[in-house]
């Protein structure tokens, strides 16, 4: 009888053996025929973007470090002149960062009052919530620059519009984070001021925000960085900031090239500046929140 309990013991673990090597098969089989799929998309896709660019990509391919070189070469041979033109493009600078900082605040307002009226449990119109949700969605899918071109249409080039045009895209992303986070957050100091009588702006501000005040800023941090590289890109399409200069900068070409290596150095500097600064204080507060 033992025998026969360890012979079929032992063909039931070959069995369940064979079973899983065929599984894996299975799935290495399919995981190979879709990376087989994806290259075949990927270089018919590059083949047909390659096409409708009158093929230009195989040609130019060996000219690719030409433009930086011929900027590095004049912006050497003119280094003089460097600090100069430093300090001539730095209040371009300065409204580059004002309008990312006040893109920011603006998106930050708004993403915090579409987060809190699309979360289930939080919302103050329940029935409103994929309202709210497909605003954001809406407000986050449309590209800055997109929507800037329509409002420098409209309004004039400019600061203007650059700072709307963020400003949207931000409220819409910070949204989405953002009520990830409120989601996350414990409903009872909410159930608690709710039997107190307390209005649904009490419950949040005192019930909610203290809770998720730490990840908000952590986001709306992170979210400035982007917004400065957002601006700098904006002004290529007439919106102002040291883009624009550096659009003027680059279309004039031989010339005008340490400009645009001093634009390229005051952008590379306040990003990384920009950068650490948030990082810092962002692993503060989600350190603070982790102890």
């Amino acid at each position: 009888m033992a025998v026969i309990s360890l012979s079929g013991a032992s063909q039931s673990v070959n069995g369940i053996q064979s079973s899983y090597m065929a599984q894996v098969q299975r799935r290495r089989l399919y995981g190979g025929l879709t990376l087989l799929i994806f290259i075949v998309l990927m270089v018919s896709g590059f083949n047909i973007a390659d096409n409708r660019n009158a093929g230009g990509f195989w040609d130019g391919l060996h000219q690719i470090g030409d433009y930086p070189a011929d900027v590095l070469s004049e912006a050497w041979e003119k280094r003089a002149d460097l600090p100069g033109l430093i300090a001539k493009y730095f209040p371009a600078l300065i409204e580059t960062i004002n309008i990312a900082a006040v893109s920011t605040l603006i998106g930050a307002i708004g993403g915090l009052f579409l987060s809190l009226l699309g979360t289930r449990g939080l919302a103050k119109w329940p029935r409103l919530i994929p309202l709210f949700r497909r605003i954001s969605d809406v407000m986050r899918a449309v590209p800055e620059i997109v929507i800037a071109l329509v409002l420098i249409f409209v309004l004039g080039g400019g600061p203007v519009p650059a700072m709307i045009a963020i400003s949207i895209h931000t409220a819409g992303a910070l949204g989405k984070m953002f009520s990830e986070v409120a989601e996350n957050a414990d409903a009872k100091p909410v159930e608690g001021l709710a039997s107190t009588g307390a209005t649904w702006s009490q419950r949040m501000l005192l019930g909610v925000f203290p809770q998720i005040a730490p990840n908000y800023v952590s986001y709306t941090l992170l979210r400035f960085e982007i917004n400065i590289r957002a601006s700098a890109i904006l002004g290529f399409v007439g919106a102002g900031g040291i883009g624009y200069e550096l659009r003027n900068a680059m279309g004039w070409g031989q010339g005008r090239f340490d400009d645009a290596a001093a634009i390229f150095l005051l952008l590379f500097g306040t990003i990384v500046f920009f950068d650490q600064l948030s990082s810092r204080y962002r692993n503060r507060l989600t350190d603070g929140q982790s102890h």
